[in-house]
């Protein structure tokens, strides 16, 4: 049985192929049109999904969509009727796009797949559609190595769920608690996204890269006045203060009276105001999410976790979580936002529309995240050459050789290898890769390779065999999804003039022996690499040790500020030469910057508006 899953129309489109419950192949729309968070009809993922499995498309059984977008409808209208005549402008201008596409979303798909799939089929006849947050769920429980486990799921808001608590056994899944729109954790957060001046549904993470350089001092504010939180973590806003029910922004002049003053204008000026705020959101957060926790091992007596939904790519609150030890495992979808959703529709059309048999995984059955396109090394060649790119060609242990070395001495490295990643980390496949020890290389790789803000900091992809000499954990995270601090023997202590120090001053000061990846607060965000899942990141990091005495490098996404994470040879080509990255590699293809034509290192920088 072979089956599609799709998310589209609201942003990060993708596809999902699943096969006898096996998963084949996933990738984000916006790896291949090159725009990031494309929300489009996901075609060059559908294509990719197809090709990956040798499929021609009439051999789809069924087409499986995220969600319901009848429901979704339903929640916009109620809403309205809720706040009118407040909301009208909102509703006003959101109505005529729903009239026109969404709200006949069947027609839509069915009519897409047409177009670019042929018209062979009558495709609606195949179209199924499942819950935002049962795809959610889905994504978490089916793929996880649990045979019974509790999920739960928190996100923005689907149709009318923004959390909900389910329990999942062998092929079964049953959602037990939900909280409605408008009382939402994610758009509680997405509120100080947007008042600290980032955008929502993509900065979320820059509040919480933010957060370690300020104070909570705010928190109390935000729990006296914008949340009420229950002893079993379930909650209520008081919309008096939002203004996303009812208007075109997040928040409303209630809200920057209660805070001080209007929101942070994008790219103006960071104060010590917005990494408190961030401090302060990001804690109220936390505590959320450990008393949810806590309120589902009570009420379920379950021993196994599940995360999914877009809050749950805040690792710092899933290291919190695991510290707090509630349950004995958890396990986190690592495509958990809206993207993820393509595998959950498609699983849980699989295991509960068809009833069909689930088989565990005793690792997890994503594969790593590596489910994204291949290139063979005659076709890495080919595309380089056609692209004037200067290469030598090695074998496999040169090219780990001369990375290794490359790394120990101080190079920014893009590494292009295997499958894509599926999700938003680069997880070793398409990854700038850096040495940690260098106290220079955050700064420098966040503005001269990624060019973004100075404060953002890099995860560390360490030997799992090694995880814990060097961090507080001892835990397969594989998927950058769990924060933990580095050991008391790899910190360095500050000195009485360093402590003093307040926000971005703090990022001059080496933490510990890998202080590019040690984050102002001693934490960072790990990723655990296994042997079985990508053996070639493994062998680099092996002899980098060998090297260096160190099994960690730095691991951030392969792309700039602004565009999506590579997905082809050719889009890693030009990352190389629009940014200061020094040597390339792409399967065993090798590639200096200083060798390549250096009109083409102008027109590519000219590309990315940097020169």
């Amino acid at each position: 049985m072979r089956i599609l899953g799709l998310s589209a129309y609201y942003h990060d489109s993708a596809a999902c192929l699943v096969t006898d419950g096996e998963i084949i192949a996933a990738a984000q729309e916006e790896r291949f049109t090159r725009r990031k968070h494309d929300a489009g009809f996901p075609a060059n993922a559908i294509r990719y999904c197809l090709n990956e499995a040798g499929l021609d498309p009439t051999e789809i059984d069924y087409v499986v969509f995220y969600d319901k977008p009848f429901l979704k409808f339903e929640r916009l209208f109620e809403t309205y009727l809720a706040f009118a005549p407040k909301g009208y402008s909102s509703f006003a201008t959101s109505l005529p796009v729903w009239l026109k596409d969404k709200l006949f979303q069947k027609t839509v798909i069915a009519d897409a797949f047409k177009e670019h799939f042929g018209k062979k089929l009558d495709w609606s006849k195949r179209l199924l559609f499942s819950e935002h947050h049962l795809s959610h769920a889905a994504s978490a429980f089916f793929p996880s190595p649990f045979e019974e486990a509790a999920v739960l799921t928190m996100d923005g808001v689907g149709e009318w769920t923004t959390t909900s608590l389910a329990i999942g056994k062998g092929n079964q899944l049953s959602v037990h608690k939900e909280i409605h729109f408008p009382h939402s954790l994610g758009l509680l957060y997405s509120a100080f996204t947007y008042y600290t001046g980032f955008k929502v549904n993509s900065g979320e993470y820059k509040i919480m890269g933010l957060a370690p350089y300020g104070e909570p001092r705010y928190a109390d504010l935000i729990k006296n006045h914008l949340i009420a939180i229950k002893q079993d973590g379930s909650f209520r806003l008081d919309m008096r203060y939002f203004n996303y029910c009812t208007g075109l922004t997040m928040t409303n002049k209630r809200f920057h009276a209660l805070f001080g003053g209007a929101p942070r204008k994008a790219e103006g000026a960071l104060t010590q105001r917005e990494m408190d705020l961030a401090a302060s959101v990001q804690a109220v957060t936390e505590e959320v999410v450990i008393k949810l926790a806590k309120g589902i091992k009570k009420s379920t007596g379950q021993k196994n976790l599940c995360l999914a939904g877009g809050v749950a790519l805040n690792c710092v609150a899933n290291g919190k979580l695991l510290q707090e030890k509630v349950f004995d495992q958890i396990w986190i979808q690592p495509a958990a936002g809206d993207a993820g959703g393509a595998i959950g529709a498609a699983l849980a059309a699989y295991h509960l529309m068809q009833n069909q048999p689930r088989t565990v995984n005793a690792n997890d059955a994503m594969k790593g995240a590596y489910l994204g396109p291949k290139f063979s090394q005659d076709d890495i060649e080919r595309r380089l050459t056609n692209i004037g790119a200067i290469f030598t060609t090695v074998s496999e242990d040169d090219q780990i050789d001369i990375t290794a070395r490359a790394l120990a001495e101080g190079k920014a490295i893009g590494w292009h290898q295997g499958r894509m990643e599926f999700g938003p980390r680069a997880l070793g496949g398409r990854s700038i890769i850096a040495d940690p020890r260098s106290p220079t290389v955050q700064k420098q790789l966040n503005l001269k390779v990624k060019y973004r803000e100075s404060f953002r900091p890099f995860a560390p992809s360490v030997l799992r065999e090694d995880v814990s000499e060097w961090f507080k954990i001892d835990t397969d995270s594989p998927y950058m999804l769990l924060v933990a601090d580095l050991t008391e023997e790899k910190q360095l202590p500050m000195n009485e003039e360093q402590k003093k120090l307040f926000g971005i001053d703090k990022l001059n000061i080496p933490r510990s022996e890998i202080p590019a990846v040690t984050h102002v607060d001693y934490s960072a965000r790990i990723q655990t690499v296994h042997k079985e899942t990508n053996p070639r990141y493994h062998r680099l990091l092996t002899r980098f040790k060998e090297l260096t005495g160190c099994p960690v490098l730095v691991n951030t996404s392969f792309n700039v500020r602004g565009e999506p994470i590579v997905c082809t040879p050719e889009d890693a080509f030009h990352c190389l030469m629009g940014t200061e990255i020094e040597l390339l590699v792409v399967g065993n293809a090798v590639m200096k910057k200083e060798d390549q034509d250096q009109s083409l290192i102008k027109d590519y920088k000219n590309a990315y508006e940097l020169d």
